[in-house]
């Protein structure tokens, strides 16, 4: 069908196609770059928490808490010590979870198992859940992540 009247023509809108197919073409080749030049995220050195806010804590259970944007998980044992770790999994930072019922860290993405102290027991994880250091400090918790040598 042909138009008497257009806003564009034919060859100006072909032009503006392939501009817009060579633009997202650059884009595609630059991008990657840019982020390994700038990285888009830097996790904390430290997190406090009030520690009323795990005074109701049991043993055998967790609570999550904000590690930057990535989850962080308490865990509380049964002779009351408090251990924390990165809550991601070591293969492809998907969130794990705790299942208390089998005292084990569990990764959906790929199935991936932890035991009850991080330690990577089946599936495809490589290492053990990231260790985070904890400090109490008054009516504070502060956790922090580990001194690289």
């Amino acid at each position: 069908m042909k138009f008497r009247y257009s806003c564009i023509s034919r060859r100006s809108f072909l032009s503006w196609l392939g501009g817009g197919w060579f633009a997202a073409f650059i884009t595609s080749l630059v991008y990657p770059l840019f982020k390994v030049v700038i990285p888009p995220y830097r996790e904390p050195d430290e997190v406090s928490l009030p520690l009323t806010e795990l005074s109701d804590l049991q043993s055998n259970s967790v609570k999550y808490f904000a590690w930057g944007i990535k989850p962080g998980i308490i865990k509380k044992n049964d002779d009351g010590s408090l251990v924390a770790f990165l809550g991601v999994c070591t293969h492809l930072d998907c969130n794990v979870q705790y299942l208390p019922e089998k005292r084990k860290f569990f990764c959906a993405c790929h199935e991936g198992w932890y035991d009850e102290n991080g330690i990577n027991i089946s599936g495809p994880p490589p290492r053990p859940l990231r260790r985070l250091f904890i400090y109490p400090e008054g009516d504070q918790l502060l956790i922090r992540r580990e001194e690289k040598a």
